[in-house]
């Protein structure tokens, strides 16, 4: 398919391009920016006039429930949810069922994601056997079957001497390890963040040192050990503190926070609302402005959705039982660029910390409008409004904390390597 995107406000932060222009594409790839190729015949003319033309989002953490959660939501729906949310790239935790840690899995996944053909799912496997965290898991292996890491995905390696030897093995073979700073003994059964509202609605509390305590642990584990981490939903301003003194160290470290993360805060939960219960737990004021310019200044170098859908009845029970997590593709964009409009960050910068920067963490040479880069574009009505509803969300998880708000930016295509994956009705 060949594809001429006319008129469009082309913006790449990989080369610092914000013009108007075209972009052609041929054969899965960019051909031209802005100045015409001889000879190009489209097939198809996308007017996106008064439009915002991007690369395609990499979303580092979403998870798609299958294999083992098909009630939760399956490859089809989420991959049909993310094109529809101009999600091209989508990292996978390994916390599926079977886990992610031989690669028969990693097999089975990259058939689904090819049948449904809406989005370029890329697994991380795991970082030990069934993420029980006793015995590391076959890593080269998972690699050389198509996963872009290892992570013990959302639970907490207890042993320390395992995690030092999961990160000296990754280190000797050039693997990137995914970490959810978590000390379990000190969440305990927590099920929110330690303060007043905590306090006040008699929820047990998950101190930020739960966060703060492994963060420090991994960080001198990986001075010890050389190994490449990237640190996943960071939370609190005092781990940010941390992460960047490691960036001013040259420690090979990266880092992202969830969307929700920069928008609620612990006194969301005020009403028990289930769909504000989340691990990282949501923290005060402070913290999250503290996020939020961690994302403008690039101590923060990400953004994910942190995606996890859910079926109704896992939010139906008292707070402290039901499941964490809230479903979040669809207003990854919307929310972030409501940041903007509210003057914490810049439009590039928003846009940068959803393309290049983690197509940089993962090495791909995507998020970029570049000749010979990936055709992975979103055309985007910056200004059009839209409400967030159970009606209007294309994943099969209706948990949102933001249903009924109103938000900006709508995704009028998508296209994954040239093909078009989502277009306006």
């Amino acid at each position: 398919m060949r594809i001429h995107i006319a008129k469009g406000r082309l913006l790449d932060p990989a080369s610092g391009l914000d013009a108007t222009g075209d972009l052609w594409i041929a054969e899965g790839r960019i051909l031209a920016v802005r100045t015409p190729p001889p000879g190009f015949t489209p097939d198809l003319v996308i007017d996106a006039s008064e439009r915002l033309v991007c690369p395609g989002f990499i979303d580092l953490c979403a998870r798609f429930r299958e294999p083992g959660f098909r009630h939760k939501a399956t490859i089809a729906s989420e991959s049909g949810a993310a094109a529809g949310a101009g999600i091209t790239t989508v990292c996978c935790p390994p916390d599926t069922n079977p886990v992610i840690d031989s690669p028969a899995v990693v097999e089975l996944i990259h058939q689904r994601a090819e049948q449904s053909r809406k989005v370029r799912l890329l697994p991380i496997g795991a970082l030990t056997h069934g993420l029980a965290g006793e015995r590391l898991a076959e890593m080269y292996s998972l690699v050389q079957s198509g996963c872009v890491g290892v992570s013990n995905g959302s639970r907490p390696i207890r042993n320390t001497e395992v995690l030092r030897r999961a990160f000296e093995y990754a280190e000797s073979h050039g693997i990137r390890v995914f970490f959810c700073p978590e000390n379990a003994d000190l969440r305990n059964d927590g099920v929110m963040h330690e303060g007043a509202v905590s306090t006040r609605l008699g929820l047990p509390a998950i101190p930020e040192a739960a966060e703060t305590v492994a963060l420090a642990e991994a960080i001198l584990l990986i001075e010890l050990t050389g190994a490449r981490v990237h640190f996943g939903r960071i939370s609190s301003a005092r781990s940010l503190a941390l992460i960047a003194e490691a960036k001013r160290s040259g420690l090979p470290v990266t880092a992202d926070t969830g969307i929700c993360h920069l928008h609620l805060t612990d006194a969301d939960v005020n009403d028990y609302n289930a769909n504000c219960h989340l691990i990282p737990p949501l923290r005060d004021a402070r913290d999250r402005e503290a996020l939020r310019r961690a994302v403008a200044e690039g101590v923060l170098d990400a953004v994910c959705s942190d995606h996890q859908p859910h079926d109704a009845d896992a939010k139906m029970a008292p707070f402290g039982e039901t499941e964490s997590g809230a479903s979040t593709l669809e207003t990854l964009f919307p929310l972030l660029l409501d940041l903007v409009d509210q003057g914490a960050l810049d439009l590039r910068t928003a846009i940068a910390r959803l393309t290049i920067r983690p197509a940089e963490i993962l090495g791909l040479p995507a998020g970029r409008l570049a000749a010979g880069a990936p055709a992975d574009v979103a055309i985007i009505d910056l200004r059009r409004e839209w409400t967030l509803t159970e009606v209007t969300i294309r994943s099969a998880g209706k948990n949102s904390p933001f249903l009924g708000r109103r938000l900006k930016g709508w995704i009028d295509h998508t296209l994954l390597e040239g093909r078009t994956v989502h277009t306006l009705v």
